[in-house]
């Protein structure tokens, strides 16, 4: 790790309450002990051109139809 990030976070750390470095404490070893999940890309290859023109066309509509709206008054 770079020795400069590190002095950054320690100094960030003494500026916080007790609460809070436990809060950065807790989430740097969630950090620590998370997995890398998924699989390399070279093995997704055997599903290359499975689809057909006609399911990427209609998966295609549905994302430009359902993903790139924003409801304002959702939240």
């Amino acid at each position: 790790m770079d020795v400069s990030i590190l002095d950054e976070v320690v100094e960030q750390l003494r500026g916080m309450p007790q609460s809070l470095q436990k809060q950065v404490l807790e989430f740097a070893k969630n950090l620590t002990d998370s997995t890398v999940q998924g699989v390399p890309g070279s093995q997704l290859l055997r599903f290359a051109g499975m689809l057909s023109p006609d399911d990427i066309a209609l998966m295609r509509g549905a994302i430009e139809q359902d993903c790139e709206q924003v409801d304002v008054n959702e939240w």
